[in-house]
Protein backbone atom coordinates (compact mmCIF):
# COMPACT_ATOMS: atom_id res chain seq x y z
CA UNK A 1 0.00 0.00 0.00
CA UNK A 2 1.58 3.26 -1.11
CA UNK A 3 0.77 6.61 0.32
CA UNK A 4 1.61 9.85 -1.35
CA UNK A 5 3.75 12.05 0.84
CA UNK A 6 4.08 15.65 -0.18
CA UNK A 7 7.24 17.39 0.93
CA UNK A 8 6.75 20.54 2.99
CA UNK A 9 6.49 23.57 0.73
CA UNK A 10 6.00 21.46 -2.38
CA UNK A 11 2.32 22.34 -2.66
CA UNK A 12 2.28 26.09 -2.36
CA UNK A 13 -0.69 26.75 -4.60
CA UNK A 14 -3.66 28.71 -3.32
CA UNK A 15 -7.30 27.72 -3.51
CA UNK A 16 -8.52 26.68 -6.95
CA UNK A 17 -4.93 26.49 -8.20
CA UNK A 18 -4.70 30.26 -8.77
CA UNK A 19 -1.06 30.57 -7.94
CA UNK A 20 1.18 30.59 -4.90
CA UNK A 21 -0.18 31.44 -1.49
CA UNK A 22 0.76 34.85 -0.14
CA UNK A 23 2.41 34.74 3.27
CA UNK A 24 0.46 36.41 6.02
CA UNK A 25 2.61 39.01 7.70
CA UNK A 26 1.94 39.79 11.28
CA UNK A 27 3.90 42.72 12.65
CA UNK A 28 5.73 41.76 15.80
CA UNK A 29 5.46 45.36 17.07
CA UNK A 30 1.79 45.14 17.94
CA UNK A 31 1.86 41.67 19.48
CA UNK A 32 2.01 42.71 23.11
CA UNK A 33 5.24 41.23 24.34
CA UNK A 34 5.01 42.51 27.89
CA UNK A 35 6.11 45.73 29.53
CA UNK A 36 9.73 45.59 28.36
CA UNK A 37 8.81 45.10 24.70
CA UNK A 38 10.28 47.86 22.51
CA UNK A 39 7.65 49.24 20.13
CA UNK A 40 9.14 49.49 16.60
CA UNK A 41 12.59 48.89 18.00
CA UNK A 42 14.63 49.68 14.89
CA UNK A 43 13.13 53.08 14.19
CA UNK A 44 13.78 56.51 15.69
CA UNK A 45 16.63 55.27 17.87
CA UNK A 46 18.49 58.55 18.48
CA UNK A 47 15.34 60.60 18.97
CA UNK A 48 14.11 58.12 21.55
CA UNK A 49 17.49 58.00 23.27
CA UNK A 50 17.67 61.80 23.38
CA UNK A 51 14.17 62.03 24.81
CA UNK A 52 14.92 59.33 27.38
CA UNK A 53 18.23 60.99 28.31
CA UNK A 54 16.55 64.36 28.82
CA UNK A 55 13.81 62.85 30.93
CA UNK A 56 16.38 60.83 32.90
CA UNK A 57 18.35 64.00 33.60
CA UNK A 58 15.22 65.65 34.97
CA UNK A 59 14.52 62.54 37.08
CA UNK A 60 18.07 62.54 38.50
CA UNK A 61 17.89 66.23 39.43
CA UNK A 62 14.47 65.71 41.01
CA UNK A 63 15.84 62.75 42.98
CA UNK A 64 18.70 64.93 44.17
CA UNK A 65 16.19 67.59 45.23
CA UNK A 66 14.13 65.02 47.12
CA UNK A 67 17.14 63.76 49.02
CA UNK A 68 19.02 66.99 49.76
CA UNK A 69 16.44 69.79 49.88
CA UNK A 70 13.21 68.09 50.85
CA UNK A 71 14.71 65.90 53.59
CA UNK A 72 15.42 68.74 56.09
CA UNK A 73 11.93 70.18 55.58
CA UNK A 74 10.06 67.02 56.58
CA UNK A 75 10.60 66.25 60.28
CA UNK A 76 10.57 62.44 60.00
CA UNK A 77 13.05 62.35 57.14
CA UNK A 78 15.63 64.63 58.76
CA UNK A 79 16.30 62.07 61.49
CA UNK A 80 16.37 59.04 59.15
CA UNK A 81 18.66 59.56 56.15
CA UNK A 82 18.26 55.90 55.12
CA UNK A 83 14.51 56.39 54.76
CA UNK A 84 15.10 59.52 52.69
CA UNK A 85 17.56 57.61 50.50
CA UNK A 86 15.00 54.82 50.05
CA UNK A 87 12.31 57.31 49.03
CA UNK A 88 14.69 59.01 46.59
CA UNK A 89 15.75 55.69 45.03
CA UNK A 90 12.11 54.58 44.89
CA UNK A 91 11.25 57.78 43.04
CA UNK A 92 14.12 57.23 40.63
CA UNK A 93 13.00 53.67 39.87
CA UNK A 94 9.40 54.83 39.38
CA UNK A 95 10.57 57.67 37.13
CA UNK A 96 12.69 55.25 35.06
CA UNK A 97 9.67 53.00 34.56
CA UNK A 98 7.49 55.95 33.55
CA UNK A 99 10.14 57.21 31.11
CA UNK A 100 10.45 53.76 29.53
CA UNK A 101 6.65 53.47 29.31
CA UNK A 102 6.27 56.94 27.78
CA UNK A 103 9.01 56.52 25.17
CA UNK A 104 7.63 53.11 24.11
CA UNK A 105 3.94 54.05 24.08
CA UNK A 106 2.73 53.65 20.46
CA UNK A 107 1.53 57.26 20.13
CA UNK A 108 4.75 58.70 21.61
CA UNK A 109 7.00 56.30 19.71
CA UNK A 110 5.27 57.08 16.41
CA UNK A 111 5.71 60.80 17.07
CA UNK A 112 9.40 60.35 17.88
CA UNK A 113 9.89 58.16 14.81
CA UNK A 114 8.23 60.81 12.63
CA UNK A 115 10.40 63.49 14.25
CA UNK A 116 13.52 61.44 13.53
CA UNK A 117 12.56 60.99 9.87
CA UNK A 118 11.84 64.74 9.51
CA UNK A 119 15.19 65.62 11.10
CA UNK A 120 16.92 63.50 8.47
CA UNK A 121 15.29 65.66 5.77
CA UNK A 122 16.64 68.92 7.21
CA UNK A 123 19.29 70.67 5.14
CA UNK A 124 21.87 71.51 7.79
CA UNK A 125 24.19 74.45 7.22
CA UNK A 126 27.89 73.98 6.69
CA UNK A 127 30.45 75.05 9.28
CA UNK A 128 31.46 78.04 7.14
CA UNK A 129 27.85 79.29 6.83
CA UNK A 130 27.31 78.76 10.56
CA UNK A 131 30.41 80.76 11.50
CA UNK A 132 29.43 83.60 9.15
CA UNK A 133 25.90 83.76 10.54
CA UNK A 134 27.22 83.69 14.11
CA UNK A 135 29.55 86.62 13.39
CA UNK A 136 26.69 88.64 11.95
CA UNK A 137 24.48 87.93 14.97
CA UNK A 138 27.24 88.88 17.44
CA UNK A 139 28.07 92.07 15.51
CA UNK A 140 24.38 93.04 15.35
CA UNK A 141 24.01 92.35 19.08
CA UNK A 142 26.89 94.70 19.95
CA UNK A 143 25.53 97.31 17.54
CA UNK A 144 22.08 97.23 19.15
CA UNK A 145 23.62 97.24 22.67
CA UNK A 146 25.65 100.35 21.80
CA UNK A 147 22.61 102.07 20.29
CA UNK A 148 20.46 101.32 23.35
CA UNK A 149 23.28 102.48 25.65
CA UNK A 150 23.50 105.78 23.76
CA UNK A 151 19.73 106.31 23.85
CA UNK A 152 19.72 105.51 27.59
CA UNK A 153 22.44 108.11 28.23
CA UNK A 154 20.58 110.74 26.19
CA UNK A 155 17.33 110.13 28.08
CA UNK A 156 19.22 110.03 31.39
CA UNK A 157 20.66 113.51 30.81
CA UNK A 158 17.33 114.76 29.43
CA UNK A 159 15.52 113.67 32.61
CA UNK A 160 18.36 115.08 34.74
CA UNK A 161 17.99 118.52 33.09
CA UNK A 162 14.19 118.31 33.49
CA UNK A 163 14.82 117.69 37.23
CA UNK A 164 13.15 114.25 37.12
CA UNK A 165 16.44 112.58 38.13
CA UNK A 166 18.58 113.90 40.97
CA UNK A 167 21.87 112.51 39.63
CA UNK A 168 23.22 112.54 36.07
CA UNK A 169 23.95 109.19 34.41
CA UNK A 170 27.73 109.77 34.68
Amino acid sequence: MATDVIAPGADDRGPDDEGPKQPVSRPSDTSGGGFFHIYKSGQGYWTRMGTAAGAALIAVFTTNFIYTDLRPRIPGLAAHPQLAMGIAIGFLVLAAGLIFWFVNRPASADFLIATDSEMKKVNWTSRRELMGSTRIVILFMFLIAGLLFGIDIVFGYLFYFMKVLKNPPF
